[in-house]
């Protein structure tokens, strides 16, 4: 199992629209998790879990592509799509 995880903060003049938006994503892609920060209010990780690399690679991918459908999204984080940051993590499962 890896994991894609993605990173940002929504501008707090967009929170209403963020929240409601990314309320019909969870509700129609069950395959990620979203957590806020608890000391960081408006800033979120998603986290979208992937059988292999490459699948968590092609999630990273589209999460962050100029034609992507969450593309709208980047207008709502200060800085933009450069301050979405996004990294794919493997499991460790001891010494080699």
């Amino acid at each position: 199992m890896h994991i894609c995880f993605i990173e940002y903060r929504i501008d707090a003049i967009y929170e209403e629209r963020y929240r409601n938006w990314i309320a019909e994503k969870l509700a129609e892609k069950n395959e990620f998790r979203l957590y806020e920060g608890t000391d960081q209010p408006l800033l979120f990780v998603e986290i979208w879990e992937s059988e292999d690399e490459p699948g968590a690679e092609a999630v990273k991918k589209e999460r962050c592509s100029e034609r992507s459908s969450w593309r709208i999204m980047a207008d709502w984080v200060p800085g933009g799509t450069a301050k979405i940051h996004a990294w794919t993590f493997r499991p460790i499962t001891g010494p080699s």
